[in-house]
């Protein structure tokens, strides 16, 4: 929460630490796209402007007013979204601080972390102020982990501030002389610390004190810092004299492991101090600090461990796409089995929803039938269902058809830079959840088109579009779409929301369906032949899964920050509060089944400890499947052992049928557990 008192402002003062080059001037970066090794382009401007141009062009729903630099695009769906849109601006955590603006200028601090039962906590600390005089502040270059943000006065520009994921520091670089009022409290000379209620900071100047306020020159800065627990204050102080200027990116996926480098670049390329997340720490390759020590930061998500250097680099479990389930396992009545039920559950099948979440999960759902048909030999229940996709998506995909209706078609909006489907639903028009309803579209699509080019060729002009406003990766940037809307490299997850008007910063609920997401888009890719695509998609794919399991379904509750935390998963993870809750339910089944759906041949990665699998399901569905989500419920208890999986195999016939999800089926439900119960 925000202090209802404004920090105090007393004397710090200057350091001896020179910087041998500063910033100047004003320029509007682009967002960074990663590398990719032995890769390439990622939609490039050149091949998708085409592609943009024969689709209406339409804003559905306006974007809030932006503190954005002319030419920059919007960063819907960012760690930091809500800090450029709405007004106020909202705090934002690029961890270990929490950092939000201020009237003249900017405040940060160390998050508190609370643990109850059913939330973890650390919300924005205004623990430091830097009051510089600005009237105005506007976001004006961002990249792959850190945003810069410069402060006017009038038509005057100031100065400069750099904050970025993983960095403890806070870089000011003045543009014009100025006085700064800042919290900070100086004991002598050099670079000085404070403590702030249950934490230490410190600042590092190249400009001079008295009394109060920092005077600087042009091309002088100001950097503070917060000291973890053990951290050096002399090496802090030292990484401080060289402040940070930007990050940079790149990914590789090779021998079983998909790889993300983020690199910090400082004003003299010096090294710098690095906070890394509990998913990093196993695979780091960056160097401890200086002294030796463990030096480490609390946060929601667990200790952040401290590194030193000029890049954070880390690996995780390669997580292979799926499209399909192998049935050649199966026995011959088990086939026939499913051979009746994907008949069956053909004849049920309604109209497709025309909105651009439940139809894609229609769609997929559809797609996952037509699959199983094949494989038991229902061939004609198979061509029917293929007819039903190819007809449907034959509609999705023509690029004029928003001309022509208001369902079933995309636009792409102008101004937010990005495709909108008609009609949109869970405010998709203003850029939420563009991941979740368009990684149906591209699982499906990915499918059918899997052996069959003649329908890739068909849909890839507008399937692409959809690709491209998620996973565009353009090596010179794309005025046409932000560089992988909704992912985050740091963070090794996605954001859901457009804008984020959340005082506890962006967030996501449904992991698993952001790893759908991302099988959906390695498997088009593939469809499609778009190697440099399938290399990004199938990165995105293993960290989304490494950090959904790490964050959401899979957590080593044995870390101090889960003590009074009495659930075995969190179904909504924010920058700053992670809950055992989701939008929609209040339902103990809702918690589990939005981390768990779709439940497809990719889900594999939800497998761990059978003991905690049964004790979640337990916990969700204590008296049984007759739940919402039961489906999925059922299809995760297959993952703790064939045993299990033989259980819930005998419990399928008495489920509901309204307790199987419109995403799924049936025919799916039980080929699921069939396999598994013959593993």
């Amino acid at each position: 929460m925000l202090s209802s008192s404004r920090p105090r402002r007393v004397a710090t003062a200057a350091s001896a630490l020179a910087l041998l080059s500063l910033l100047t001037g004003c320029v509007a970066q682009q967002p960074v796209s990663g590398a990719a090794a032995g890769g390439g382009e990622v939609f490039p401007e050149a091949a998708v402007a085409p592609l943009v141009a024969a689709v209406p062009e339409r804003t559905v729903k306006a974007l809030p007013p932006a503190r954005l630099a002319e030419g920059l695009l919007p960063p819907t769906n960012t760690w930091f979204s809500g800090l450029v849109f709405g007004e106020p601006s909202m705090a934002v955590y690029p961890l270990p601080l929490s950092f939000q603006l201020t009237e003249g200028g900017f405040a940060f601090g160390l998050p508190v972390v609370t643990t109850t039962a059913a939330t973890i906590a650390g919300g924005f600390v205004p623990a430091v102020e830097a009051d510089v005089g600005a009237d105005r502040q506007l976001v004006t270059g961002y990249d792959a982990a850190s945003v810069t943000i410069t402060q006017y006065d009038g038509d005057t520009e100031l100065g400069r501030t750099v904050i970025a994921q993983g960095s403890p520091f806070v870089s000011f670089t003045a543009t014009a002389p100025l006085e700064l009022a800042t919290g900070m409290r100086a004991d002598g000379d050099g670079a000085l610390t404070e403590r702030i209620g249950e934490e230490a900071y410190g600042l590092v100047t190249t400009g001079s004190a008295e009394g109060g306020t920092l005077s600087l020159e042009p091309g002088q800065s100001a950097v503070w810092f917060a000291l973890p627990h053990g951290g050096d204050p002399a090496a802090f102080a030292e990484a401080a004299a060289h402040p940070l200027t930007g990050s940079t990116l790149a990914y590789a996926v090779g021998d079983g492991r998909a790889t993300t480098t983020i690199g910090y670049s400082t004003a003299d390329d010096a090294p710098t101090l690095i906070a890394a997340m509990p998913h990093q720490a196993a695979s780091l390759e960056s160097a401890p600090p200086g002294d030796g020590g463990e030096a480490y930061y609390d946060s929601i998500y667990g200790r952040l461990s401290v590194v030193a250097g000029t890049e954070l680099a880390w690996s995780v479990d390669e997580l292979a796409a799926a499209g399909t389930l192998d049935l050649s396992a199966l026995g011959s009545d088990e086939k026939a089995r499913l051979a009746e039920q994907v008949g069956a559950d053909l004849a049920t099948t309604t109209a497709f929803p025309s909105d651009s979440y439940f139809g894609g999960k229609a769609l997929a759902r559809a797609a996952n039938l037509w699959s199983v048909a094949r494989q038991v030999g229902a061939e004609s229940t198979a061509e029917a269902l293929k007819t039903l996709v190819v007809d449907e998506l034959d509609t999705w995909m023509q690029p004029g058809g928003c001309a022509e209706r208001e369902a079933r078609c995309v636009v792409y909006d102008a101004e937010a830079r990005g495709i909108v489907a008609l009609d949109a639903s869970f405010g998709s028009e203003e850029f939420n959840d563009h991941h979740f309803h368009y990684g149906y579209f591209l699982y499906a699509a990915g499918v059918l088109a899997a052996d069959d080019p003649a329908l890739a060729a068909s849909w890839a002009p507008v399937m692409d579009l959809l690709a491209a406003d998620l996973a565009t990766a353009a090596a010179d940037g794309s005025s046409l779409f932000p560089v992988r809307r909704t992912f985050d490299a740091y963070a090794g997850h996605s954001w859901a929301s457009g804008t984020s008007p959340f005082a506890d910063g962006n967030n996501q609920e449904s992991s698993s369906e952001a790893v759908n997401a991302w099988n959906g888009l390695v498997l088009w890719a593939q469809a499609t032949g778009q190697t440099a695509l399938e290399t990004e998609a199938a990165w995105m794919l293993s960290a989304e899964a490494a950090s959904a399991s790490a964050y959401w379904t899979d957590f080593d509750r044995s870390e101090p920050v889960y003590d009074g935390f009495e659930h075995s998963i969190t179904s909504l993870n924010w920058g700053g509060k992670r809950d055992w809750a989701t939008w929609f339910s209040a339902e103990p089944s809702a918690m589990l089944g939005i981390v768990l759906l779709p439940v497809t041949g990719v889900s594999e990665y939800l497998a761990g400890d059978p003991e905690r699998i049964r004790a979640t399901i337990a916990e969700a569905a204590p008296r049984g499947y007759d739940v919402l989500f039961g489906d999925s419920l059922l299809m995760y208890s297959a993952l703790a052992s064939p045993e299990d999986a033989r259980a819930a195999l005998a419990a399928v016939d008495s489920l509901a049928e309204d307790r199987v999800d419109g995403g799924n089926s049936r025919s799916w439900l039980l080929a699921w557990l069939m396999v598994h119960a013959a593993a």
